[in-house]
């Protein structure tokens, strides 16, 4: 289909626009026309998403000289073709809710890629940040573990519900039951030892000093129905075990050219390598894709978004952003938080106030400006404030907070006076 348009004015000269579904496809490519000077050429097609038919649209856009792809980031649907062009052509993905249809517009495969084009043709759209190959691989690698990583979490929670099924209360006296003594435990019961007196003798070190408690927790009604169930979580376990092992040594394969900069961020509180290694996945290590560091905690929505009206500033949520990172720095600031550190200061400073959530997001936001200037700089490294920078930073503020704490606890008012 060919449609000519006067349309004067256009940015990008010659564009594509992608709506893809699962099995097929639609593009709208709009050039300049060959015959009359000013107007613009636009022709629809359909393909489907199987590679040769892949293959055949690259040809096709290449003929037409097309210099830039645009598309949606629908579900998972977008990466056969945009891993298979981005070689050749510049692509974009584009945030779905920024290609918002004009109301009243119909809504059809056609109209979605001819909106799209126009919309990018005139630079009115921004493309997603799309990591490179290398680091896509890397993504999926840190991304499966965290995923197994929870899985083996819930089988754990699965197996101790089974034990609190049989009576058998050894996490009320044992943090891990999973470790060495609590593991040589549950494989005695698995294995047919029922006596509360013999379990408890396997007790390792330190746990030896609770051997009458544990013989309490021990005693129940474990019975061979348990043991069968119990037998298959902990074989889970372990296989998820295995295979979280095995993913952590790749990745760490993985991420020996970026030594450095894991040693950064592995200086800051509430990091570790794990965490450091999931950090570089979701951010990479080149910065100067984001600008500043508020450029990259906006990207990953742990800054309020900005919402004003007359006048007057209102609470305003962060937004959602990629949920992978987010995990990462949510445990991170929860580690930090139990530091003698400036981010746990701060966590503690904001909870009083503002509730415990938004102090992880606040102390998350401070991690993500942290490590933006570790991977700027290569020479950097982390410099703790302390736990007291507020209180040298303002005194009379912190003067002001103890009298009022002194005063609502006395119920009198406080008076300084100077010392001799």
């Amino acid at each position: 289909m060919d449609e000519i348009t006067e349309e004067p004015g256009a940015l990008v000269e010659r564009i594509a626009a992608l709506d893809i579904g699962k099995a097929a496809l639609t593009v709208c490519v709009r050039v300049p026309h060959e015959d009359k000077p000013g107007a613009r050429r636009q022709e629809v097609r359909t393909y489907a998403t199987l590679t040769p038919a892949l293959l055949e649209l690259r040809d096709w856009l290449v003929c037409q000289g097309v210099t830039l792809v645009v598309m949606e980031a629908t579900s998972a649907y977008w990466k056969p073709p945009f891993y298979l062009l981005e070689d050749d052509i510049e692509c974009w993905v584009v945030n779905a809710r920024d290609v918002k249809n004009v109301p009243g517009r119909a809504k059809t495969d056609k109209l979605d890629s001819v909106w799209l084009a126009k919309l990018a043709e005139r630079g009115m759209l921004r493309a997603s940040f799309i990591p490179s190959r290398p680091q896509r691989q890397l993504r999926d690698l840190t991304r499966y573990r965290r995923t197994l990583t929870q899985e083996r979490t819930r089988e754990k929670q699965r197996a101790e519900k089974l034990l609190e099924d049989a009576q058998i209360k050894l996490s009320s006296v044992i943090s891990d039951i999973f470790g060495a003594s609590g593991r040589a435990m549950l494989d005695a019961l698995i294995a047919g030892q029922r006596n509360p007196h013999e379990l408890a003798a396997l007790a390792y070190r330190n746990m030896r000093a609770k051997t009458s408690v544990l013989q309490e927790a021990l005693t129940g009604h474990f019975t061979d129905h348990h043991a069968f169930m119990l037998g298959m979580m902990l074989a889970r376990i372990d296989a998820l075990t295995a295979q979280i092992d095995t993913l952590t040594t790749r990745i760490g394969e993985a991420t020996a050219p970026y030594a450095r900069q894991i040693a950064q961020l592995d200086e800051i509180p509430g990091i570790g390598i794990t965490a450091a290694q999931d950090l570089l996945a979701e951010i990479g290590t080149d910065m100067s894709r984001f600008p500043t560091p508020g450029h990259l905690v906006s990207w990953a929505k742990f800054a309020p978004k900005a919402r004003q009206s007359a006048g007057r500033s209102k609470a305003a949520a962060t937004g959602k952003g990629n949920p992978w990172l987010g995990g990462t720095l949510g445990e991170a600031a929860t580690s930090a938080a139990r530091t003698k550190t400036f981010l746990a200061s701060r966590y503690k400073r904001i909870a009083r106030r503002r509730g415990k959530q938004r102090a992880l997001v606040a102390v998350g936001n401070s991690i993500l400006t942290i490590a933006w200037h570790l991977l700027s700089d290569p020479a950097a490294h982390f410099t703790d404030l302390g736990p007291d920078w507020h209180d040298r930073l303002a005194p009379l503020r912190r003067k002001r907070q103890l009298i009022a704490e002194l005063e609502r606890l006395s119920g009198k008012k406080v008076t300084l006076h100077d010392t001799a």
